[in-house]
């Protein structure tokens, strides 16, 4: 069911970006390559019928999308991190108590400060 609502989905999808595409706008749009078939919607030609269209695919859009988003809700109860299966669950520590730490590197001997060295 799910996988019949999410190819419903994809096409309506589209249907809704090509209805947008041949609507009418400013730059005249792809309803330029429609020829002179408008008479065939009326006497506005297709801006009415496609702005109804529009609607109507945008409604059954939201409606898949609400449908879907209850359906994924209901079926899958379990998230991934529940579904990992730990093979070890003791950490061990990152330094053991009694491990030997071995001790700062000394530091570089001083030098004796010569006042008396000019040359």
């Amino acid at each position: 069911m799910i996988t019949l609502l999410i190819i419903l989905q994809f096409i309506i999808v589209v249907i809704i970006c090509i209805a947008i595409l041949l609507q009418k706008s400013s730059s005249i749009g792809l309803g330029a390559y429609s020829g002179s078939n408008e008479s065939l919607f009326g006497a506005k030609g297709p801006a009415g019928f496609l702005a109804k269209f529009t609607f109507v695919m945008g409604l059954l859009l939201i409606t898949n999308t609400i449908a879907l988003g209850y359906l994924y809700n209901t079926a899958g109860k379990d998230s991934l991190a529940e579904k990992i299966v730990e093979s070890n669950t003791s950490i061990p520590p990152s330094v053991p108590n009694n491990a030997n730490i071995p001790s700062p590197a000394p530091s570089a001997p001083q030098l004796p400060n010569d006042t008396n060295a000019t040359n």
